[in-house]
């Protein structure tokens, strides 16, 4: 099996960066934590290494696995078509199914969905073009 371990890297730091941009209070931060039912004092009681250290390394495993799925040598068209593809298919079409029978708010798929299909899109380019 042949892997891009300096792709995967650099799209496991840009997902966990994308993170902390997407869900920041300059973003949707708030808007998020208001529509998951989140509260400061939970956020702020949360478990820190366990929440980012597990959101690291969640992220290098969705990496590996995509760039097994892309194969060695993916070409920019394929990297950012299969990480639209499935960061919008798959991953937020299955949060959507979830988020119906949840009840859900449609506000709270779009900002968690949104983040998923730009990780996956992000992840697709930085394999792509990172040899």
């Amino acid at each position: 099996m042949q892997v891009n371990f300096l792709g995967i890297l650099a799209a496991t730091v840009a997902s966990f960066v994308l993170g902390g941009i997407w869900y920041s209070p300059a973003l949707f931060g708030k808007a998020w934590q208001r529509l998951a039912g989140l509260d400061d004092a939970t956020i702020k009681a949360g478990n820190k290494v366990l929440i980012f250290g597990g959101t690291f390394v969640l992220s290098f495993i969705a990496s590996f696995v995509f760039a097994m799925f892309l194969g060695p040598h993916p070409s920019l068209k394929l990297g950012l078509g299969a990480g639209f593809s499935a960061g919008l298919c798959w991953v937020a079409a299955s949060f959507a199914t979830s988020y119906l029978f949840e009840r859900r708010p449609l506000k709270l798929f779009l900002i968690n969905g949104g983040y998923f299909t730009l990780q996956f899109t992000l992840i697709g380019l930085l394999l792509s073009v990172i040899p």
